[in-house]
């Protein structure tokens, strides 16, 4: 049985590079996007979260402190190929550790439809209504541990 290891990676390392392909591939050609080099500029103050199997990238996600208490967690992505057999459950879990260890109570994201019943089912709660980012429908949602 393969290993699936997640850890952390360094903004603009090799790793984080694999990142970027691997988000452009899931992400973003299927909606007729390309990464944009002024967005991963900004990328520098966020934690890059990065999963692998056998050597090889098959997930990833980036969170950004967002005040003091929060984290927005975005671009999360799963390589077709092992979709469906636990990595983005991992890669969740694994955030919502390092978010606690780190002194962070919340976690915020905006979910595409297709993926909010996976996002519920980690106990995400949906904030307001359906609405409509990069063309596509999305929800606000978050898991909030600061009232506990």
């Amino acid at each position: 049985m393969s290993e699936l290891i997640i850890k952390l990676v360094s903004f603009q390392s090799p790793e984080y590079l694999e990142t970027v392909e691997l988000r452009e591939r899931i992400l973003r050609i299927p909606l007729g996007l390309k990464v944009d080099q002024e967005e991963l500029d900004k990328e520098g103050n966020q934690f890059h979260v990065a999963a692998y199997l056998d050597g090889k990238i098959v997930g990833c996600l980036a969170l950004v402190p967002i005040g003091t208490k929060t984290l927005k967690m975005r671009q999360v992505a799963v390589d077709k190929a092992v979709q469906g057999q636990g990595i983005g459950t991992r890669l969740v879990s694994y955030s919502e550790e390092f978010a606690i260890k780190k002194g962070f109570c919340r976690i915020e994201l905006h979910a595409r439809k297709e993926a909010k019943r996976f996002y519920d089912d980690l106990a995400y709660t949906t904030l307001g209504d359906e609405f409509t980012e990069v063309g596509i429908p999305h929800y606000k949602m978050e898991k909030d541990w600061c009232a506990n």
